[in-house]
Formats: C-alpha cells, sequence, structure tokens
C-alpha cells in the first residue's frame, strides 16, 4: 500500500492537498512510484483527449440513470475498433466519417477482416 499526497490547483486558483491510496507491488521507492503514477495518468489523459476530440464526449448531454456510462462503453468499443483497422491508413476521424459513409468498410470495421 502507498499514499500519494500533492498539491493541486483548482479552478478558481486556490490550492488543495489531495491523498490518494495505492495498492501495489512496486518497492515504496518515491521515484519509482511518482513515475508508475504520472504513467498511468499520462495514458488516462490520452485516451480522455481521443475519445473527446474523435466523439465530443465532454459535450455529451446525455446524463440520465446508466446512459452516461453505456455509452461511454460504446464510444470506447468503436474507438478500439477503429484503432484495430489496418487497411486503411489515417486518422480516426477519417476512419469513423467512412464507416459512416460506406457499409462495406463499416462491415469490415466491426468484423475485424
Amino acid at each position: 500500500m502507498a499514499c500519494v499526497q500533492y498539491y493541486r490547483t483548482v479552478k478558481n486558483g486556490k490550492t488543495k492537498l489531495e491523498t490518494r491510496y495505492f495498492i501495489t507491488s512496486l518497492s515504496h521507492e518515491a521515484q519509482e512510484l511518482s513515475q508508475s503514477i504520472r504513467g498511468h495518468g499520462s495514458i488516462e489523459n490520452q485516451l480522455h483527449w481521443v475519445l473527446d476530440v474523435e466523439f465530443n464526449e465532454d459535450s455529451s448531454r446525455i446524463r440520465k440513470d446508466n446512459a452516461p456510462e453505456n455509452l461511454a462503453i460504446i464510444r470506447h468499443i468503436a474507438l478500439n475498433l477503429l484503432k484495430q483497422d489496418k487497411t486503411e491508413k489515417g486518422s480516426i476521424r477519417s476512419k469513423r466519417n467512412r464507416s459512416g459513409w460506406d457499409n462495406n468498410y463499416l462491415l469490415e470495421i466491426l468484423t475485424n477482416q
């Protein structure tokens, strides 16, 4: 178990001390824990950025019941399918657009062929 404390500046400009606890098999060396935690945060931020840019996730107005979680799962599945496609070079956006225009390409994406 590891306890990590850090300062974070929130939107109103105030600095806030936050504490997080991690269950880990890493040694308790501060440097190693710090690198691992930052690396995980970087991966999460990259995924969120792609979902927001390509699927406009932050602008979603879906708020009722389980709908936000369900749509997030569908977006993740769609993103993973588009990333797995090696038949066409191009951005996620271009693959997404093409799959909306071309049913044969959409079928290739869905069947991973």
